[in-house]
């Protein structure tokens, strides 16, 4: 059986890539008086996959230690994402259309052959990217257009460095706001994927606090609701899982986007918020996520508030995999989401 091989949690980091006659062959654990794990260990990949998922961990990826400028991600990030989305869009035909809703920069999808009983609903896309870039607007908004069979607004909301906070939450309020004038709330779903569903957490936050009607459903698929900690997902698991370039973690996250907002601001860190009273909410992450850990912290903190939540954890995936189109996996996790989304807006 193929094996990955990982050096997690502290472990020395070199500017060169890691060679195979460099790579653990074996467990090792040595845990500090304080609890810090220094560890190594030898990963099988998990047998159930589908074998597009097993190509795509064992893709190469180095670990070396190469930052990328922001306009190299944005460029090549908007480069996969248009490709990609066209592949979506062969598996899942929709229209698509660029506008504007309040101002707001915005994408939207409607079914090929809509249908009738579902003109009065609507879901807003909060696409992920790491609140600099937009890595979703076209892969998480396709498929549940199609799937669903209704109208999806992605939200091409300001980035961060150059607009930190609140200027993304802002965008994404608005256009809420302006939605309202057409849709009733319970027929509004707001749904998101990392950078987007840190964002769609924070969005329903923000309403409560201005004593708007909250939307019907939320999406919040694997994102986090404390930027003030990393989580040990994070110490575990680069972008891509257990392969790529990982530092051991440092304290809060996205500086860039938070600028001077404290990282224990109740909007930002909803789980320092009143959450009573959420829509009813799904929550997806994978095994091999960095941010498994903050998506199941804020799913138990929205549970012990007495929402409706549901979480679903898929087996041995990296983050956000769902964006990876022609995967079976992911054809179940739109699945999900779509059927959520019926259920709770009464699509038809």
């Amino acid at each position: 059986m193929k094996l990955l091989f990982v050096a997690l949690l502290l472990a020395a980091t070199s500017s060169a890539q890691t060679t195979a006659a460099q790579a653990p062959t074996k467990d090792t654990s040595f845990v500090d008086a304080d609890g810090t794990a220094r560890i190594t260990r030898v990963i099988p990949v998990p047998p159930d996959l589908s074998p597009e998922a097993k190509k795509l961990l064992s893709r190469p990826d180095s670990d070396a230690n190469t930052p990328e400028p922001l306009a190299q991600r944005r460029s090549r990030t908007d480069e996969w994402q248009e490709g990609a989305g066209k592949k979506s869009q062969q598996i899942y035909p929709v229209n698509i259309e660029k506008t504007t809703i309040a101002g707001v920069p915005v994408r939207v999808f409607t079914p090929i052959h809509p249908t009738t009983s579902n003109a009065d609903r609507v879901l807003i896309n909060l696409h992920g990217g790491g609140f600099n870039s937009d890595s979703g607007s076209l892969t998480e908004s396709i498929p549940l257009a199609n799937l669903a069979k209704v109208k999806v607004v992605a939200v091409l909301y300001r980035l961060a460095p150059e607009h930190p906070y609140p200027a993304a939450l802002d965008d994404a309020i608005a256009v809420y706001k302006d939605l309202l004038k057409t849709y009733k709330p319970e027929h509004i779903a707001i749904y998101g994927t990392s950078a987007g569903a840190i964002l769609t957490a924070e969005v329903a936050v923000k309403l409560k606090q201005l004593s708007l009607p909250m939307p019907g459903a939320l999406g919040i698929f694997s994102g986090m609701g404390d930027l003030d900690r990393m989580g040990d997902s994070m110490a575990m698991y680069a972008l891509r899982g257990l392969s790529g370039h990982l530092d051991p973690p440092t304290g809060q996250h996205d500086k860039d986007y938070l600028a001077a907002t404290s990282p224990r601001d109740p909007v930002v860190s909803p789980v320092y918020a009143d959450l009573h009273g959420m829509p009813p909410s799904l929550f997806i992450t994978s095994g091999r996520d960095l941010l498994l850990s903050g998506t199941t912290i804020l799913h138990r903190a929205y549970l012990r508030a007495g929402n409706d939540a549901q979480l679903i954890v898929f087996e041995g995936l990296p983050h956000a995999f769902w964006n990876q189109t022609g995967l079976p996996e992911t054809e179940e996790c739109y699945d999900y989401m779509s059927k959520f989304f019926i259920a709770k807006l009464g699509l038809k």
